[in-house]
């Protein structure tokens, strides 16, 4: 398989459609695909269905995509860290789907281990659970989570080999490796490209046959927010 390479960022992002299920890595901003979410911003698509831990904060990363108006649905666990996303909710021009977040998390592994599903204890008896097909088992009441999957994942890595091997950064990882083994579609943003061999296997979490596209990163987070790299 070979891997696109490109400096050309926003014939990458046409990659996500109308309507598309997109998965966007990240915990808050950190390990966010910046760069491919400006690009997002730029591009056309809309009625996205996004699946990330939050929908980014107020203004910022996805929360820009928000006040667009360009989302349908999210599907996430930390939503509280953009309050606009519960104005957006009750005023029914957003649908949200709350998952715990090791819920939200075993979904998308499952997702990309080729699992319809999964029984989970978490959630039983509360508001998450209703709709849901509940089994016992040992005793135990458990719920059925289905697996999530996606068209297109944008997600955040350290580097990246020419063939398209990555390597994360610390708490940066995050939930991009499991995201990149739950979509058709893989484009991930990088701070660095080496070339093949200069990684080491044992560092590689996510092998190149799961990448699709390899970006080098143009907005980077800093303690003073997003800033363009130098």
């Amino acid at each position: 398989m070979t891997v696109t390479k490109t400096e050309d960022v926003q014939s990458v992002i046409e990659r996500v459609k109308t309507g598309d299920v997109v998965m966007v890595g990240g915990f808050g901003l950190v390990g966010s695909p910046l760069t491919l979410i400006d690009s997002l911003i730029n591009h056309d698509a809309s009625e996205l269905t996004i699946i990330s831990n939050n929908v980014g904060e107020a203004g910022k990363g996805l929360g820009i995509l928000l006040r667009q108006g360009r989302l349908k649905k999210a599907i996430g666990s930390y939503f509280t860290s953009n309050r606009e996303v519960a104005q957006w909710y009750n005023e029914g021009k957003l649908e949200l789907e709350l998952l715990p977040q090791g819920t939200l998390s075993e979904a998308i592994r499952a997702g990309g281990a080729g699992i319809g599903g999964f029984y989970t204890k978490t959630a039983v008896g509360t508001d998450l659970a209703k709709g849901k097909e509940t089994k016992e088992i040992d005793g135990e009441t458990y719920l059925l989570e289905k697996a999530l999957k996606a068209d297109v994942a944008l997600i955040r890595a350290w580097k990246a080999d020419t063939k398209g091997n990555l390597v994360y950064y610390k708490t940066a990882r995050n939930f991009n490796p499991i995201m990149a083994s739950a979509a058709k579609y893989v484009i991930a943003e990088v701070d660095e490209i080496v070339e093949e061999g200069e990684l080491s296997p044992e560092e590689i979490a996510t092998p190149h046959l799961y990448v699709d596209s390899v970006i080098k990163s143009r907005l980077i987070l800093t303690r003073d927010g997003v800033v363009e790299r130098e």
